[in-house]
């Protein structure tokens, strides 16, 4: 098994997914790599400005179209990958930066309209302490921090450049506050190589991201290592957290989306604990969560969560 670190160098960045798109190292099943990343916005330094449109320094330089999106670092190609298995990526370590940002209304968006903030927009600034675990911005308001990452998936098999703002069934966007370090998500394979990509570090966010931002922030070290699976075939995301089991729907509309998760979570309790699937439909009713993970990519995001230990005695199958 081998280590490598990836650090946000100019030829290692990118803002879209692409098949195409050459990787920039490729690794065996079982290896590791080390990445520091930048925050969303391809910042190169903190913000210092409360004022909406007072940018720190960036990348440069950026194609106007494969660049626009997310700072993202990779791909990253594993060896033997093939469309139809399952990579899974263990989050051993994930350590944030020290100073982060979060913006409230100020654009017109569906979520702005709506919530009457499209014409008045607050920046908060942070200051991370990794020590006490908090986070405190300059009006002396403090939120625990719990970091992740937003953006985490492999390239979808289909032509030409693709946004980083919707999640896919491939992963991406997908900004699920539960995959901090300790978690292990399970991607499908869509191309040769699977092509897995990372970034849009948060410090801390809800379920929903109602703002459209979290706590936005570069990480300092990610460490993750490259599991493949390849007699696991998955339609949707799934991963184990510390929180429990959880399962994805991605959809335009909600409802779609909350039964695609629903129906990704009796597979898999129909599977791990040998049950039929009207019995595994009685038991979630009664432990597992539905929550909106995020309302703000255009395809809205919910996920199923069974939590660890909430059935007891239950033997697993795997």
């Amino acid at each position: 098994m081998s280590t490598f670190e990836l650090l946000p160098e100019r030829p290692n960045l990118h803002g879209h997914f692409s098949r195409d798109l050459p990787p920039i190292l490729t690794v065996d099943s079982g290896d590791t790599v080390v990445y520091r990343t930048l925050d969303a916005m391809w910042s190169l330094e903190p913000r210092t400005s409360e004022i909406w449109d007072e940018w720190p320094r960036t990348v440069e330089p950026r194609d106007p179209k494969k660049d626009a999106g997310h700072c993202l670092i990779g791909p990253v190609a594993v060896r033997g990958a093939l469309p139809g298995m399952t990579l899974e990526i263990r989050f051993e370590e994930i350590v944030p930066e020290r100073t982060g940002w979060t913006f409230a209304g100020g654009w017109d968006s569906p979520e702005n309209m709506a919530l009457g903030t499209a014409h008045s927009g607050t920046v908060h600034l942070w200051e991370l302490d990794r020590d006490t675990g908090f986070a405190t911005n300059r009006q002396g308001q403090k939120v625990r921090i719990r970091p992740f990452l937003g953006v985490i998936g492999n390239a979808p098999d289909l032509p030409g450049i693709h946004d980083t703002a919707p999640p896919r069934f491939v992963g991406g966007n997908m900004d699920c506050r539960e995959l901090v370090a300790g978690s292990r998500l399970f991607l499908p394979v869509a191309v040769a190589g699977a092509h897995f990509s990372l970034g849009d570090g948060h410090g801390v966010q809800g379920d929903g991201e109602v703002s459209g931002t979290s706590i936005e922030i570069g990480m300092e070290r990610v460490v993750c290592t490259f599991i493949l699976h390849p007699g696991l075939q998955l339609p949707l995301p799934r991963a184990e957290t510390p929180a429990g089991l959880l399962t994805f729907g991605f959809h335009e509309d909600l409802n779609t989306a909350t039964f695609s998760a629903l129906n990704s979570m009796l597979d898999w309790m129909t599977e791990r604990f040998r049950m039929s699937r009207s019995e595994a439909l009685s038991l979630a009713s009664l432990v597992v969560d539905l929550r909106i993970t995020q309302i703000v990519n255009g395809v809205r995001g919910v996920h199923a969560l069974l939590p660890n230990d909430a059935i007891p005695g239950l033997n697993r199958s795997s």
